[in-house]
């Protein structure tokens, strides 16, 4: 039996996690995270959770944390012409690290979340490895790739093994308010997506107008600010140019925005860095695995090389889409993560 602080969102996932803990005998209690903004009413909910399982219920205020490390990163990403991830972000530096060190503060032996993922260890080497959730619809290891050996021996992910419809049904007998809540597509602090309005509040002023260029220079119309267009994006430009067009690259210091058609989207090779690895401490030889390079991304199979400064080349075996720096690159071997690393460049 270990003593446990599972991490609850006032959601159906994080709320079913903390009961198979504790009907696994474990001693449990549960907290919430505030990240942004005032108190949520998730809070509540959270809250009724755990009094419901007779579990001691805390409230950690992380918003300065978050601010610091996952807004403003957020924020000078796409300023510097990226399009970050913030949940990987968040992960990292809030939920698997910040989590875990308050829980072990006030003696809890490990911290547990609602992630569709599973932690194993190999008997062999002794080393902590991470693989997908049965449910791979819901699969969340991309988001995982950078927790460390010890945060995954002090880790639970009990909803690793079943799928979403057998969580919803566990938390409906057991009479869960959240039982069939629908899930958030949105990122936390951006409500409805608009990166824009939200990144021009945060800074507190407003993006400069540039002007969008075609492949050849040419001033093709007006766009919001560069920081608001991703790569491959077509929606919303605005531009009337009688075939559909695409973000092919911005310049951050001129304030352009070059597009063009989808052919010339793709490519077949990026660098990537601060890799974190599972199965071995650091990758010495060329791999052959399956890459992913977004979350919403299906892998393909790639070529993982070492470089010298502990950066990799990844190349895949055939042109893939909008590979974006500040992205994730995950990669798998299976169902097992192999690691992961932050794309730089793409060439």
């Amino acid at each position: 039996m270990a003593k446990v602080m599972a991490a609850l969102s006032g959601g159906v996932d994080s709320a079913v996690a903390a009961l198979l803990l504790q009907k696994a005998g474990n001693e449990c209690a549960g907290a919430i995270m505030l990240l942004h903004g005032p108190a949520p009413d998730s809070v509540s909910d959270a809250q009724s959770i755990s009094h419901r399982l007779g579990m001691e219920f805390r409230v950690l205020d992380c918003r300065d944390i978050f601010r610091q490390y996952v807004m403003e990163d957020f924020v000078s990403a796409y300023e510097q012409g990226h399009t970050p991830n913030p949940c990987v972000v968040c992960n990292k530096h809030l939920k698997f690290s910040h989590f875990l060190q308050e829980a072990e503060k006030t003696g809890f032996d490990a911290i547990a979340t609602g992630h569709y993922a599973r932690i194993q260890k190999d008997k062999d080497t002794g080393r902590y490895l991470l693989l997908r959730a049965k449910d791979l619809s819901k699969d969340q290891s991309y988001f995982l790739y950078t927790l460390t050996q010890y945060q995954l021996q002090r880790t639970y992910l009990p909803l690793g093994e079943l799928t979403k419809p057998e969580v919803r049904q566990i938390a409906e007998e057991n009479g869960f308010i959240n039982a069939h809540r629908k899930d958030s597509q949105d990122i936390c602090f951006v409500p409805g997506g608009d990166y824009l309005t939200f990144m021009e509040q945060y800074r507190g002023k407003k993006y400069q107008n540039g002007d969008f260029l075609d492949l050849t220079g040419n001033i093709v119309g007006t766009h919001n600010g560069a920081v608001g267009y991703t790569l491959g994006q077509r929606k919303g430009l605005g531009l009337a140019m009688g075939e559909p067009v695409y973000v092919c690259g911005k310049d951050m210091q001129a304030n352009t925005v070059t597009v063009g058609s989808e052919e010339n989207l793709f490519s077949t090779t990026l660098i990537a860095e601060n890799c974190n690895w599972f199965p071995f401490e650091a990758l010495t030889k060329p791999i052959t695995v399956t890459a992913k390079a977004r979350s919403r991304h299906k892998e393909q199979p790639a070529t993982v090389t070492p470089l010298p400064d502990g950066r990799v080349q990844v190349v895949f075996d055939t042109p893939q889409r909008a590979l974006t720096t500040g992205q994730a690159v995950v990669f798998y071997n299976g169902d097992t993560v192999i690691g992961g690393g932050t794309i730089t460049e793409i060439k």
